[in-house]
């Protein structure tokens, strides 16, 4: 394909909206505009990524530093749209809201007697743990949710110092939305006081170390009080006793028990589907240096760049020309630059674009019959007889 039917517009200046050198590098070598909107050289890479997806691994031959698991592969990226976790010692990796983590009870107590005390101003689980001199981890939190298909008042009790995974809650009940204060109310629920003792016509969904923890603090569902000693069966039961709690960062690993981060980054493919514009961020982040774009021969938009450098006595473009049609009729896809700017103009943007390879015919070489080679990732080109150019028959011959 030729570099004026791509009509490719390169910019020496990164844009001003770039939050990455990836995105920045895409933007200047034409392969997107500032609005994050596909170009021609652009849909060209994702054209050559969908003709490999016969091999379902493909994206593990790009040599990006992936984090897959059994549904989904994951590129880390600070600016990413998805938070996972991570375990750097045995891999395990997950989207963060439905992480598993290993979960670390309390030293096992005698069950005391429950106690209502007031504590007024308290409704929320630090201001009732400051109150109460306790630890978070002793006290119950209580959120209310009503099941979207049944109107079914859901009350989900967790301890106090986890937090709620909304995703891993749907997975369980199905889709949900906050309850309003009439289904608080009928409950026998108070906002603020609330917890699951008494409660009636309510799903209890109970995080499953609560039947694990003691005497815990928990609402008294009456404005200004709370129980102390709330204990899982003596005082209440719950349908369902489940994983809903959230991991954070530096909690222990559930396979191998070592330290979890949290992480940014893009979603690159699940089982069954592709996102083939995040799979080209993640690539010009991956391939670059100082220059621009250095992709690998597998995802790269051509598989060479041929340049002609304008001669006074050699008619370059016409010798370009024959080069183009000898490798496209052996099936090596070429970029041919058939502009007549300047070299240097030139080398700048076969840089920027990215092209595993760079075939330079120029007036001085041609007269002896020969082009200059450059890898893109090389610090310097070599000649070759142009006739080996012109008989070649894949481009692993070159490379």
């Amino acid at each position: 394909m030729k570099y004026t039917d791509l009509n490719i517009q390169t910019q020496r200046e990164a844009p001003n909206n770039a939050r990455t050198e990836g995105f920045a590098f895409l933007v200047r070598a034409g392969y997107l505009t500032r609005e994050n909107e596909m170009l021609p050289l652009g849909q060209q890479v994702i054209s050559r990524l969908q003709g490999l997806l016969k091999e379902p691994s493909f994206l593990f031959e790009l040599s990006l530093p992936l984090l897959p698991n059994d549904n989904e592969t994951f590129f880390p990226l600070s600016t990413g749209d998805v938070e996972i976790i991570h375990c750097e010692s045995c891999k395990y990796t997950e989207r963060l809201e439905l992480a598993q983590f290993k979960k670390k009870a309390l030293p096992r107590e005698e069950e005391l007697p429950l106690e209502k005390v007031f504590t007024p101003d308290c409704n929320t689980i630090e201001s009732l743990a400051n109150f109460l001199d306790i630890p978070k981890e002793k006290t119950a939190k209580a959120l209310m949710y009503t099941r979207v298909s049944d109107g079914q008042f859901v009350f989900i009790v967790v301890r106090g110092d986890m937090q709620l995974s909304e995703a891993k809650l749907r997975n369980i009940v199905g889709e949900i939305k906050l309850a309003d204060a009439e289904s608080i109310r009928r409950a026998g629920a108070e906002a603020g006081f609330a917890s699951p003792i008494g409660l009636s016509n309510a799903v209890i969904v109970a995080d499953e170390l609560i039947p694990r923890s003691h005497n815990l603090a928990a609402g008294a569902n009456e404005a200004g009080y709370h129980f102390k000693n709330t204990n899982f069966l003596r005082d209440y039961s719950a349908e369902i006793v489940a994983d809903v709690t959230q991991a954070k960062a530096g909690d222990p690993c559930v396979h191998c028990g070592n330290p979890l981060a949290v992480l940014s980054a893009l979603c690159l493919a699940t089982r069954s589907e592709f996102q083939f514009e995040k799979i080209l961020l993640a690539l010009a982040e991956t391939h670059h240096d100082d220059k621009g774009l250095a992709f690998p021969i597998s995802a790269a938009p051509f598989d060479v760049y041929l340049m002609h450098v304008p001669g006074k006595t050699i008619n370059t473009l016409e010798k370009a020309v024959g080069i183009y049609n000898a490798l496209q009729n052996a099936g090596i896809s070429v970029l041919l630059d058939d502009r007549d700017e300047r070299a240097g103009v030139k080398f700048n943007d076969a840089d920027l674009i990215g092209c595993p390879l760079r075939i330079t015919a120029g007036e001085k070489a041609l007269k002896d019959g020969m082009v200059e080679l450059k890898l893109r990732t090389a610090s310097g080109g070599s000649m070759v007889p142009l006739e080996k150019i012109l008989n070649l028959k894949d481009i692993s011959e070159i490379l």
